[in-house]
């Protein structure tokens, strides 16, 4: 199927009966595994877990959560053992599940709920909890990765909370403040082969101003201490404004080079530190776009070494790298982006998505467009090559030009683009391919901001595939790569489909990675809400 006639088929699939809406609704977690009814063959080297993270419970006593990313954090697993699947879900034990259950009320602040102070209080202490700082929450819904040999369920704030993977239970809630200068980090690492994870987040830099750190943690210790432990900070990037760091929610990383692209989607930190002092304000509030700011790309050798050169473009949301790779003297960055300034989150309201389908279609129309694009950046650099495309791979149109004032603009490759229609959550074969030169990239694809696809991707030729069914709503592909693969796409994508009109309205899907052919489902009969990322543990 190529780009054009996935244009003509997303016309059909549209969702006037609103199923979507079932996505965002509460559900209970499990006392024990369920057993999967399975239709097909399950390929007999899946073994392990499919373990998946988002939100479970969007709403407490009479309170509602308002944002997508607010709901309480439920952990997902599907097990394959002999043929079979067993599906089980557990919540996350976080402070701010355990007090907003105790309390029957939201406690601590989400990304786009306000939490008031408790209303049995009397005016005086209730005025101190405005000031006694910000309670940051460690409501892990994004994503769940190894450290060492524990596994960590993630946000995007300086809180990660150590599961058990068999049983679901919450072990340990972690503070990286206590390890490393980050005020947060992200919920995207590179995790390198013998289990270094590299990830990023803003920091107090020098000078009293914000700046972004590359963190490293080491792999498994031989005398079996916590890597966590050994956290070092291997290169600092600069902010472009001082007190207003850019929203990171991933980075690149090449063989020798982290990439990472400051966008125009800021947090302003004054606004940050006096939200808690204002009545009903949230994370979102902090945010503001600088539209007279492009993307700025920086670049650092992994040894830690800035390299600075000031990488322009023009501006764009930026949530999810799909891969970087280094090839005859340049880096090259395949992005999923978003056209424009303004703040893509904007739209991910809970009373947005829940809308029906007309109303949703409307908002999508005002909202940033998104494209999947190709920067190229040149490693070798000569001032007096002004005006000058300096991008001289034959496979890509994508270019960069010295200025005068010295900055290099850069002009990307669109790689793949539909109106209104994102490849985003996107996937690629990591094991063999991350930070190397690659063919195939596979994503969620979200129809108006509702996800109803599964896309690949072919890089180079722009070739495309698709997995698709009238009223199903799948989640992000994880790529699992067949025992001793030849080629790059041998393997199989598993993805978590909510088909809300079906007796049996959640199924694990397994999908032939190389024509997007269905190859087995596992059904059970509980609903399911929306997940975000997660990861196939072997």
């Amino acid at each position: 199927v190529n780009i054009q006639m996935i244009e003509q088929s997303c016309l059909k699939f549209e969702h006037p009966a609103g199923g979507y809406k079932k996505i965002f609704e509460t559900v209970e977690e499990l006392s024990e595994p369920v057993p999967a009814t399975v239709t097909g063959r399950i390929p007999s080297f899946l073994k392990g877990s499919l373990l998946r993270l988002g939100p479970g419970l969007f709403e407490v006593g009479d309170e509602p959560f308002y944002h997508l990313f607010d709901g309480q954090a439920l952990m997902h697993k599907f097990d394959f053992k002999n043929g079979q699947v067993t599906y089980f879900r557990k919540y996350i034990k976080t402070d701010a599940y355990v007090r907003a259950i105790t309390e029957k009320r939201v406690v601590i602040t989400e990304f786009g709920t306000f939490a008031y102070p408790d209303p049995c209080k009397n005016i005086f202490s209730r005025f101190f909890t405005y000031f006694k700082g910000v309670e940051v929450t460690d409501n892990c819904l994004v994503n769940v990765y190894p450290i060492g040999e524990d596994y960590y369920a993630v946000t995007e704030t300086n809180y990660i909370t150590k599961v058990n993977t068999d049983t679901l239970e919450t072990l340990k809630k972690v503070d990286l403040c206590n390890y490393v200068n980050i005020n947060g980090v992200t919920a995207h690492p590179h995790i390198e082969r013998d289990g270094t994870v590299f990830n990023i987040g803003n920091c107090m830099g020098k000078g009293a101003s914000l700046a972004y750190n590359i963190v490293r943690i080491p792999p498994t210790q031989k005398d079996k201490s916590d890597p966590i432990e050994k956290s070092k900070v291997v290169v600092q990037f600069p902010s472009a404004e001082r007190f207003k760091p850019s929203y990171v929610h991933s980075f690149g990383m090449s063989e020798n080079y982290f990439v990472f692209i400051e966008t125009p989607v800021k947090i302003n930190l004054l606004k940050f530190l006096s939200a808690w002092s204002i009545r009903g304000s949230n994370y979102m509030d902090c945010f503001e776009s600088n539209e007279l700011l492009g993307v700025i790309n920086h670049q650092s050798v992994e040894s830690g070494e800035y390299i600075d050169h000031k990488f322009r473009g023009a501006p764009i949301n930026l949530f999810h790298h799909i891969n970087t790779y280094e090839d005859q003297g340049f880096i090259v960055a395949d992005v999923c982006t978003w056209k424009g300034f303004e703040f893509v989150y904007n739209y991910l309201w809970l009373a947005n998505l829940r809308t029906n389908w007309e109303e949703v279609k409307k908002a999508a129309m005002m909202a940033p467009q998104p494209e999947v694009r190709r920067y190229v950046i040149p490693l070798d650099i000569h001032r007096e090559e002004q005006g000058k495309n300096l991008i001289c791979l034959p496979y890509t149109t994508a270019t960069a030009t010295m200025r005068s004032d010295g900055t290099i603009w850069l002009e990307p490759e669109v790689l793949f683009s539909g109106p209104r229609q994102a490849f985003e959550f996107p996937q690629i074969n990591y094991q063999k391919h991350g930070g190397k030169n690659y063919s195939y990239a596979y994503a969620l694809g979200l129809n108006h901001f509702i996800p109803d696809r599964i896309i690949k991707l072919n890089v180079k030729t722009k070739e495309t595939w698709v997995w698709q069914e009238p009223d199903s709503y799948p989640s992000e592909p994880l790529f699992v790569q067949t025992p001793d693969a030849v080629d790059e796409d041998d393997g199989v994508l598993l993805t978590i489909v909510i088909s809300p009109g079906a007796q049996k309205s959640g199924y694990m899907l397994i999908i032939n990675a190389k024509d997007m052919s269905e190859i087995a489902r596992a059904e059970v009969e509980c609903p399911m809400p929306v997940t975000f990322h997660g990861m196939y543990k072997p």
